[in-house]
């Protein structure tokens, strides 16, 4: 939580918080990482069972029987911390969009595809700013492009979470699209290093409607060059990384994957990733609390009262 609480954000979302219906969870984080009165969750579709053998082993209502990988409804879900308040009855959710009627997906359509595009989730929340206007927070968790076969599900399912924001901002998909945004979110997907099809990816990135910071730490440059291995083979830079995934053989190696990306017409006064020296006390704790990187961007966002800057960030919980 004393990471949480460094990157003083006013608006936070966690990624594997376990979704319960009475935001015990919720209030409970709440009271351990800061002052939030605002909170959103939903049920993602992590654990929520197909009644199908998606994983081929043979049995059904296994976790990778899920819509989305679970062992149980509910397990690894996002939320949404705010000092503002959030526009509950206003939020779009797409967790139950399906697969299929992605406008040209990449589903391979035989018969173990997952119901749902979303793995976990895919929200349009408002936030209701000072000024009072509008922050749409575009949230989402991608799967990991791996653990499956040459079929290479989980790799398209992954290319096609991300891609629905591309769709979702030009309008292609029966919703008025936002004008005032932050995409934020694990793609689970880095543009130049790892597993993944990384064409989707590119393209929001390369987007004219996209904003891309770059955050940036010295600890992913640290991280990388006392790890060496796979990172030495990266194209990427290390000072972008979000995640360390270099613990274990076989890891990947340090990427980019986890993204706040505002709209391209906002201002943003600062980005960073919260990754210290590993030497220092904070790095200590970053390293202890998670993988990944919590990723923040300043916005300086036009008020009535004063020019005042909001801080979005965004993290894992494991």
């Amino acid at each position: 939580m004393r990471v949480v609480r460094a990157a003083n954000a006013d608006v936070l979302v966690l990624g594997d918080v376990d979704y319960d219906l009475n935001g015990v969870v919720l209030a409970a984080l709440s009271d351990q990482i800061g002052d939030y009165p605002h909170r959103y969750a939903k049920q993602p579709n992590r654990g929520l069972q197909t009644g199908r053998d998606l994983d081929g082993d043979g049995r059904i209502g296994g976790p990778g029987d899920a819509e989305g990988y679970g062992e149980f409804p509910g397990q690894g879900g996002l939320a949404v911390f705010s000092r503002f308040p959030i526009e509950a009855e206003r939020v779009r959710d797409f967790t139950a969009s399906p697969w299929v009627e992605l406008p040209d997906n990449l589903s391979v359509g035989d018969g173990r595809d997952p119901v749902y595009m979303s793995t976990t989730a895919h929200w349009d929340v408002p936030v209701t700013l000072p000024s009072g206007s509008a922050l749409h927070l575009l949230v989402w968790h991608g799967t990991a492009p791996v653990f499956d076969g040459p079929e290479d599900r989980n790799g398209r399912r992954n290319h096609d979470e991300t891609r629905f924001w591309q769709l979702y901002l030009e309008g292609r998909l029966a919703a008025t699209p936002p004008r005032d945004f932050v995409l934020t979110g694990t793609a689970n997907s880095d543009p130049f290093d790892g597993e993944s099809r990384p064409e989707a990816l590119r393209a929001l990135l390369a987007h004219p409607l996209v904003g891309d910071p770059r955050p940036a730490s010295e600890g992913g440059v640290a991280a990388a060059a006392a790890d060496g291995g796979a990172n030495e083979m990266h194209v990427g830079p290390a000072k972008l990384d979000t995640v360390d995934w270099l613990d274990e053989a076989g890891d990947p190696g340090n990427l980019r994957v986890d993204y706040v990306l505002p709209a391209a017409h906002m201002n943003v006064a600062g980005s960073g990733v919260l990754w210290p020296l590993a030497e220092t006390s904070l790095g200590r704790d970053v390293r202890l609390a998670s993988r990944h990187r919590l990723v923040w961007v300043d916005l300086q966002m036009s008020d009535r009262r004063a020019n005042r800057g909001e801080r979005v960030g965004r993290a894992e919980l494991r």
